[in-house]
């Protein structure tokens, strides 16, 4: 038995922030019966709550927000009749399955990629049969954390493909999608969506003899089977596992089944204790994927048992008669599947919810022999929370305590038999439904008033809170999250701002290690994640301003060299894209014209209109080139913005290559160039600013050794401010989020509906700085075009790093089309986010998406963040 009461040394949990519901008159928020909840890869949380009018009539509601805005809720009426028992994200997060107890399932979907917009166009019915468990069908893509190689220098030792076979492919191998549902009467559904939007839906019964069934889970094998365990409710029957698998025959799906071994849990077998715990209140399998191992919790009114329990292949043995008859010989001899227990605790508390971890920790060397060990990695616990409001971390295997919180101010001894707390006046608030994020790095809990609560899950529970150790477990899971695409703010609430500096370093540093290939992939995403890094302190937020500001050269260099095309189709194997940077690479001439007369011209030419079109761009181009020479007699000021670009020789190059393209486009088009404000009308700015430019790359390049920037380049640059009006750049647009101002053991009381006005700190206080002003005119930061100061446009905005854009393209052109078709799912901010072929197929197909924004205030008063109209928002781009 494991002492659950007993918290291990060095275990730390804590509130970082409450959203509570708003007192209105009209209607009230009222937990629904039963309350589910969902957590997404994107940091998306769902969670259910019911809406009562005056005249006692239930609207069943379904929240989404995203944890960086809580406050922007956004509402979907649900249109289910009776309570919603499901919530299930998809591997993606950007699809919500919700069942309910009428037996009706609905798919939503994120309609424009935008978070704040949902709508439900599929789903399945099994009429007046309620739903009990509900999932996705696996597509196959597994991958497996190697905490034992979190040393080595190969992402691809760290994080391995495991094979894993979908629930059901299409033709070519390509996973289909879909989902499986189990129904209180003993019935499996599953619903196929076609490529052509037809839905094939099959229902059957898990077995010839059908009971009812009171709780149900779902888990995937490596072979592409289904594993569904059910149990009636009561501890004294079993609960009866079986196999499902699915196919498609003559255009219908179908179905079989299989009976697999069952068990009694060990409480009921033991004649001291086989009445103490009744009823079976929760049944787990311990991941999706995982189906050998399942948690399950027996309880009585006042307290509960768990026990943890593993399938495992034995050995028969033989009687000697069959021996002499026919002898076994090595791998001949009979096996059969038993479960048989891991660990189980002593009496609890009553449990009141559970969570599970979804890190896919490879557990081949940290199984139960080391379960007891000081080393804890995040996504080896699970959580339980009480009806006495405590919340605790166990070790998933085995049920060792690693942290303990209390909701109440005063916690009670953690030795105090749970027979002898006194019992309250009412019941005590407590979660009903728990949720782990993605890195099992922070916990949401609804309680049975409605609050949300998200909790801070240290990365080094069970031995004391090292620096260095939370340093490796952060930069671990950073990189998980580089690898597949998943959104880190869970991790960011960890991020100290002595420990900026260091991870920055050490994921670069781990980034430089990979393949050229591989790091190709990951370019961007690292810059997005090493500017929310830099976020979160003062010393390094101007960097924020030079990885955004990459960001968006690197899109705008690759879009634009996309444009370019061939003038012959059987033209040798580079792109004129790529001839275009060799020869800037090779030609180390000052003279923009020397340049262009190597380039063949005619793989430049563009139709009138779209170098019209592409002006606000080109413009970006030519300000920032004229901004960072004119900055570079000011070098040595770290706390200056593009202060790393005068020392990046790839950057430069960048610049240098769009300033050739511009120049050509410019002899086509002349309105198209970039407009400078100069004191002479005769000058060539952008010859003078090419040649400065050119002087500056030749000294950081990587072909040859860097130098200092010689004292007549600096004394030209010096001489610009009298040549050139210096535009005053956008660095960074406004953000409003909390994970920059949360304070460890401060948590913030926040409203649903109701933008706060958040604590600064050193950090947020320079960022706000270096963002336009709140009365300023708005701008669209990824078309570069002034939108004034109260648009009429509609807007859409990234809650990661604040970008504001239209909605609806004002342009039609195919340039500019294709510019903006980079920004449907994605932000700067979270361009890196996606798929990574490398590593998986699909791993988040998109970034959290946008939210659209509501009318424009005609007046915000200074510092007051960005609110919607009503209990909206929650995405960023």
């Amino acid at each position: 038995m494991c002492d659950l009461r007993r918290p291990a040394a060095g275990g730390m949990m804590d509130l970082a922030y409450v959203c509570e519901w708003e007192k209105w008159s009209k209607s009230t928020h009222c937990p629904s019966v039963p309350l589910a909840c969902a957590w997404s890869c994107r940091n998306l949380i769902a969670f259910t709550m019911d809406l009562r009018s005056d005249d006692q009539d239930l609207t069943r509601m379904i929240h989404i927000l995203d944890t960086e805005h809580p406050w922007d809720l956004h509402s979907i009426p649900s249109e289910h009749r009776e309570a919603i028992t499901c919530l299930e994200w998809d591997q993606s997060g950007s699809r919500l399955l919700s069942a309910d107890a009428d037996g009706q399932i609905k798919c939503w979907s994120m309609a424009d990629h935008l978070a704040n917009s949902w709508e439900s166009s599929v789903g399945s019915l099994v009429e007046g049969d309620p739903i009990v468990a509900l999932s996705w069908l696996h597509n196959g893509v597994k991958l497996a954390l190697h905490v034992e190689k979190s040393g080595a220098s190969s992402f691809g030792e760290k994080f391995s493909r495991v094979k894993f076979s979908p629930s059901l492919t299409l033709f070519g191998g390509k996973p289909m999608e879909g989902w499986i549902a189990v129904t209180v009467s003993g019935l499996v559904t599953v619903s196929l969506l076609k490529p052509s939007g037809q839905v094939l839906t099959s229902t059957e019964s898990l077995c010839r003899l059908r009971g009812r069934v009171a709780l149900a889970d779902i888990a995937f094998t490596g072979g592409g089977n289904i594993v569904v365990a059910t149990a009636d409710g009561s501890s004294a029957s079993p609960v009866q596992f079986y196999k499902v698998c699915v196919s498609v025959v003559s255009e219908k799906c179908r179905i079989d089944t299989e009976i697999l071994p069952s068990l009694f849990m060990r409480c009921t077998t033991d004649l001291n204790r086989k009445d103490k715990f009744p009823a079976i209140t929760h049944l787990k399998f311990l991941a999706r994927d995982m189906s050998e191992q399942v948690l399950l919790c027996a309880s009585s009114q006042t307290s509960s048992i768990v026990e943890c329990w593993s399938l495992r292949k034995e050995g028969l043995p033989v009687n000697n008669i069959f021996q002499q008859i026919s002898p076994v010989v090595g791998d001949k001899q009979p096996t059969i599947l038993k479960w048989r227990i891991l660990s189980a605790t002593n009496d609890l508390d009553r449990v009141s919810a559970v969570a599970l971890p979804k890190l896919p920790i490879s557990l081949t060397n940290t199984d139960l022999k080391v379960a007891s060990d000081t080393q804890f990695y995040p996504g080896l616990g699970l959580a339980l929370a009480f009806h006495d409001g405590s919340v605790h971390i166990v070790h998933r295997l085995s049920l060792q305590t690693m942290a303990v919180f209390y909701s109440s101010a005063a916690p009670r001894p953690v030795d105090e038999p749970a027979i002898k707390r006194p019992r309250t006046a009412g019941p005590a608030v407590h979660f009903k439904a728990m949720q782990l994020s993605w890195t099992s790095l922070a916990l949401v809990g609804i309680d049975n008033q409605g609050k949300l609560s998200v909790l801070r899950l240290s990365p080094s529970m069970g031995h004391p809170l090292e620096v260095g150790l939370a340093l490796r477990h952060l930069l671990f899971l950073l990189e998980y999250c580089m690898v597949t695409g998943y959104d880190w703010w869970d991790i960011l609430l960890h991020v100290q701002p002595s420990m900026v500096q260091s991870l920055v370093e050490k994921l670069h540093e781990e980034y430089t290690r990979q393949t050229a290939a591989l790091q190709q992939v990951l370019s961007t995403r690292i810059l997005a994640m090493k500017a929310s890094l830099c976020k979160l302190s003062p010393c390094t937020v101007t960097r924020v301003c030079d990885y955004h500001t990459k960001l968006f050269l690197i899109a705008i260099s690759s879009t634009l060299k996309s444009l370019l095309r061939p003038h012959f189709l059987n033209t040798p194997d580079k792109s004129p894209g790529d001839r275009l940077t060799e020869i800037c690479a090779k030609i180390t001439d000052v003279d923009i014209d020397k340049v262009m007369i190597n380039l063949k011209t005619e793989e430049f030419v563009l139709d009138m209109n779209t170098l019209q079109a592409l002006q606000q761009l080109l413009q970006w181009v030519g300000d920032f080139v004229l901004y960072l020479l004119a900055s570079l007699p000011n070098q040595g000021s770290l706390l200056r913005p593009g202060h790393s670009f005068l020392r990046d020789g790839t950057s430069l190059g960048m610049l240098r290559e769009l300033m050739v393209v511009i120049r050509i486009w410019g002899l086509l088009k002349p309105s198209c160039l970039p407009v400078y404000t100069a004191t002479s009308d005769t000058q060539d700015s952008m010859s003078l600013l090419f040649r400065l430019l050119t002087k500056l790359w030749i000294c950081c390049r990587d072909e040859g050794p860097a130098s200092e920037p010689d004292e007549a380049l600096v004394d030209e640059c010096c001489l610009l401010p009298s040549q050139l009006l210096i535009p005053s750049l956008d660095w960074l647009p406004a953000s409003d989020g909390l994970v920059s101002r949360l304070q460890p053991k401060q948590p913030l009381r926040l409203q649903f509906g109701r933008a706060p006005t958040l604590p600064g700190s050193a950090a947020t206080l320079q960022l706000d700085g270096l963002a336009r002003a709140p009365g300023q005119p708005k701008i669209d930061h990824l078309r570069r075009l002034h939108l004034g100061a109260c648009p009429t446009e509609e807007c859409k905005a990234c809650t990661r790093c604040g970008c504001v854009t239209m909605l609806r393209s004002p342009n039609r052109t195919t340039a500019v089309k294709q510019w903006e078709q980079r920004w449907i799912k994605n932000c700067l901010a979270v361009e890196g986010h996606g798929p990574d072929a490398c590593v998986t197929s699909r791993a988040a197909e998109e970034a959290p998406a946008f939210v659209q924004l509501g009318p424009w205030p005609t007046h915000r008063p200074p510092g007051t963040p960005r609110c919607l109209d009503h209990p909206h928002p929650e995405d960023r781009l």
